[in-house]
C-alpha cells in the first residue's frame, strides 16, 4: 500500500570517532596485561579488515606496509572492540614481544629477503597452546599462572615460518564445552549477533579472526572445537586426518581426539596455515606416520574449477534430524545444489548402523582426567596438578560443574565403556569408509552443526561433530549461506585419511565462486584508528500536505542514533500537543516503497507526547536498516491501520 500522504525531512549527522568519549575497559581477573596501540599513525595504505594473508604479504614486500604497522593495526582493532565497544571478549592477553618480533622480522625483510608467505603476518593462538613467555590458561582461573618454558610444536612451526604470534584467544574453559564461556574470561561474543556465543571450544579464536583481529587463528579440535566456530563466525575450519598435526605443547582434553589446527577467513589462508604447521614430532608419535607422505602441497591443489567431476555423498542424516533442524538444513542443501551447478555430482549415502555405533564413542569423558595430570605433571611449578584440586578450590565456571564433576568420578583409565568406545571407532571408520566405496563418492557432505548459535546462557543443540572426532577422518566447514536472521551456516565435508588437499579444493572452488564470507557489522573499519562514532539521522512525519497547516503540526518528530559496533537504536520521538487525532502507538517494522511489513519494535505507546529509549537490532534489522527497509510507523484513533510511515536511512 503507497502512503503518498508523508512528508520526510531527513538528515545524518556524522560525528566524529575522535569526539566520542571512549569507555574505559571493564576489570578482568588474573589476565596478562595488554600491550596499548601504538601513538604513531597507523598505515593508510592498507586497511586490514577482511584482508587475505596473499594481500597482506603483497603490501610488505611492496613497502606499502611493514611487520610492525600490521601488527599495531591489529593491536588498535583489539583495543577498539575487545574490551570496548562491542566487548568481544575474545582475547587474553596479548604477546609483549609481538612489536619486537615485528621490528626483527622487517629487518630480515630487508637484509635477507622473504622466508616465506607467513613472513611478518600476524596470527593469533587459543589460549591451551603453550607460548613461551605467556600463560597457558585453558581459559581456567586455577591455571592463570601456569608458564610452560617452551613453545608448543605448532607455535614453533609458525615462528619458524615467520608468523608473528600476536597474542592469546579466549577459550572454553578446558575445552570442555562449545558455547565459549569460562572462570577466567567469562563469555566471548559473537560478532555477528552480541546476543549469541560463537561456538566453542576455540571460540575466542573465531570471534577474533572473524573480527579481523589477526590475518588468522590457531584452535584445536576434539569434538567440534575448530568446525563449530568456524560456522558460527563464518569461517573456514579444518580437523586433519589423526596424525596430521602435532598436538605436543597443546593442553590436552582427550589424546586420542585432539586435533591442532588453523581457523581463517578464506580457504588459502587455511592452506598457508595448515602448510607451515603439519609435520612429523617425534614427541606426538602418532604423527610419525604423517610424517612418511610426500609433502601435500595445499596451495597447489586450490583450483576455482575443483568441484567439477568431484562425486560428493549427502549424509542425509546428518543434514536434518528434526523439524528444528530445517533452517539450516535448507542453507546446506541450497550450497549442495550450488555445487552441482559448478559440475560435482551428488547422491544420499546412508552407513549400515551409524546412529548406533556414533553413540557413546566419545572418550573425552574416560581420558580427560589422566590427560590433564600428565600435561600439568610437565609444567614446573605448576599451580594445581589435578582436575580435583580445581573442582576442591572452587575455582571452575559454574556452567562447568556437572560436565567436570562427571569427568572427576572417572577412578581408572581403562574401563569397559573406554574399551567399547574405543571399538566403535574401529567400526564406524571400517563402514564410513566402505559407504564411500560403494557409492564411489571422493566425500560426505553434512551441516557443521544443525542449528544456529544459541542465546549467551542456553545450551548449544544440533551438534554433528563427532563422526570426524569418532573416526579420525578429516573434515572442513566452509561458509554455506546465511539464515534468513543473517547468522552464518557451515558446510562440512569429510573425506579419506590425507585427503585434506582435496578438502580445500572442493571448498576453495566453492568460496570462490559463491563468496558467502561476509564481515561482521559489529566490528566495522577504524577511523583514523579509533572506533567510528555514532550515526545520528532524523525524521519528520507530517499531516497530509493538503491539510497541513498550523492547526495541523507534523504528525511526529523523530531522531535516531545508532552506534554502528553494538547496533543499539537510541531514539527521541516528540509528538503535537495536543495530537489532533489521538495517538496510539509509534512502531518500527520492515517493508519497502510499496508495502508495509511486521512490527519489529514498538516505540511509544499512546497517551504520551514525547518518549526516549533503545532497542538493539538484530542481524536481520541492521541489514534492513543499511538496505532503507525500515520504516517508523504512526497508528492514531482516526486512522488505526495506519497514519503514515518514514523509511529510516542511516547514511
Amino acid at each position: 500500500m503507497r502512503l503518498p500522504r508523508l512528508t520526510l525531512v531527513f538528515t545524518v549527522i556524522s560525528t566524529s570517532a575522535a569526539a566520542q568519549p571512549q569507555p574505559q575497559p571493564s576489570p578482568r581477573p588474573a589476565r596478562a596485561a595488554r600491550a596499548q596501540p601504538t601513538a604513531e599513525p597507523l598505515p593508510r595504505v592498507l586497511d586490514v579488515v577482511e584482508r587475505s594473508i596473499p594481500e597482506l604479504q603483497a603490501a610488505m614486500q611492496e613497502g606499502r606496509l611493514t611487520s610492525r604497522g600490521l601488527v599495531d593495526a591489529y593491536l588498535a582493532r583489539i583495543e577498539a572492540y575487545d574490551a570496548r565497544g562491542p566487548r568481544l571478549n575474545a582475547i587474553v592477553a596479548i604477546n609483549p614481544q609481538a612489536r619486537a618480533d615485528a621490528d626483527a622480522l622487517d629487518r630480515e625483510r630487508a637484509a635477507k629477503g622473504l622466508r616465506g608467505p607467513l613472513h611478518g603476518i600476524p596470527v593469533l593462538v587459543k589460549d591451551n597452546y603453550d607460548v613461551a613467555g605467556m600463560p597457558t590458561t585453558a581459559g581456567a582461573l586455577a591455571l592463570s599462572t601456569l608458564r610452560p618454558t617452551a613453545d608448543a610444536f605448532q607455535v614453533r612451526r609458525l615462528r619458524e615460518a615467520g608468523a608473528v604470534i600476536l597474542g592469546k584467544a579466549a577459550m572454553h574453559e578446558l575445552a570442555s564445552g562449545i558455547t565459549n564461556i569460562s572462570s577466567l574470561t567469562g563469555q566471548t561474543r559473537n560478532p555477528y549477533d552480541l546476543a549469541r556465543n560463537p561456538g566453542g571450544s576455540s571460540g575466542g579464536t573465531a570471534a577474533a579472526v572473524a573480527a579481523s583481529f589477526a590475518a588468522a587463528g590457531m584452535g584445536s579440535d576434539t569434538c567440534g572445537s575448530i568446525r563449530i566456530p568456524a560456522s558460527h563466525n563464518n569461517l573456514v575450519g579444518l580437523r586433519g586426518t589423526e596424525g596430521l598435526s602435532s598436538r605436543t605443547g597443546v593442553l590436552p582434553l582427550s589424546h586420542t581426539q585432539d586435533i591442532a589446527g588453523p581457523l581463517a577467513r578464506t580457504v588459502t589462508d587455511l592452506a598457508l596455515m595448515l602448510e607451515a604447521t603439519i609435520g612429523p614430532d617425534e614427541a606426538d608419535p602418532v604423527t610419525l606416520e604423517g610424517g612418511t607422505r610426500p609433502p601435500p602441497g595445499y596451495r597447489a591443489a586450490l583450483r576455482a574449477d575443483g568441484l567439477k567431476g568431484a562425486r560428493i555423498g549427502v549424509l542425509t542424516a546428518l543434514v536434518s534430524a528434526s523439524v528444528d533442524d530445517e533452517e539450516m538444513a535448507r542453507v546446506v542443501r541450497t550450497a549442495i545444489e550450488e555445487m552441482k551447478k559448478l559440475g560435482a555430482a551428488t547422491v544420499d549415502v546412508s552407513v549400515p548402523g551409524f546412529d548406533e555405533l556414533l553413540r557413546e564413542s566419545s572418550v573425552i569423558n574416560d581420558e580427560f582426567r589422566f590427560d590433564l595430570t600428565d600435561y600439568l605433571a610437565r609444567v614446573p611449578q605448576a599451580p594445581v596438578r589435578s582436575l580435583k584440586e580445581i573442582l576442591d578450590r572452587g575455582l571452575h565456571h559454574a556452567a562447568l560443574d556437572t560436565t567436570l564433576q562427571n569427568r572427576a568420578r572417572v577412578e581408572e583409565p581403562e574401563t569397559e565403556h573406554y574399551r567399547q568406545a574405543r571399538l566403535k571407532r574401529t567400526a564406524l571408520r571400517a563402514v564410513v569408509l566402505a559407504a564411500m566405496d560403494e557409492q564411489k563418492v571422493d566425500v560426505l557432505a553434512y551441516a557443521t552443526i544443525r542449528r544456529r548459535p544459541a542465546i549467551a546462557g542456553e545450551p548449544q543443540l544440533g551438534l554433528n561433530c563427532q563422526l570426524s572426532a569418532t573416526t579420525g577422518l578429516p573434515a572442513i566447514s566452509f561458509p554455506a549461506g546465511f539464515t534468513e536472521d543473517e547468522m552464518p551456516v557451515g558446510i562440512e565435508l569429510l573425506g579419506r585419511a590425507f585427503a585434506e588437499a582435496d578438502l580445500l579444493k572442493l571448498a576453495y572452488a566453492f568460496e570462490q565462486a559463491k563468496g558467502h564470507r561476509r564481515a561482521p557489522t559489529s566490528t566495522p573499519v577504524l577511523v583514523n584508528g579509533l572506533t567510528p562514532g555514532p550515526v545520528a539521522f532524523e525524521a519528520s512525519l507530517s499531516a497530509p500536505m493538503s491539510t497541513a497547516t498550523a492547526a495541523f503540526p507534523p504528525l511526529l518528530r523523530a531522531r535516531f542514533t545508532l552506534d554502528p559496533t553494538t547496533n543499539e537504536l537510541g531514539y527521541a520521538l516528540t509528538l503535537p500537543r495536543p495530537s489532533p487525532s489521538g495517538m496510539l502507538l509509534v512502531t518500527l517494522q520492515r517493508g519497502d516503497a510499496e508495502h508495509p511489513g511486521p512490527i519489529v519494535a514498538h516505540l511509544m505507546g499512546g497517551g504520551r507526547t514525547s518518549g526516549t529509549g533503545a532497542i538493539t537490532l538484530r542481524p536481520r534489522d541492521r541489514g534492513d536498516l543499511d538496505a532503507g527497509r525500515l520504516f517508523v510507523h504512526v497508528y492514531t484513533a482516526k486512522q488505526p491501520l495506519g497514519a503514515g510511515r518514514a523509511r529510516l536511512i542511516s547514511r
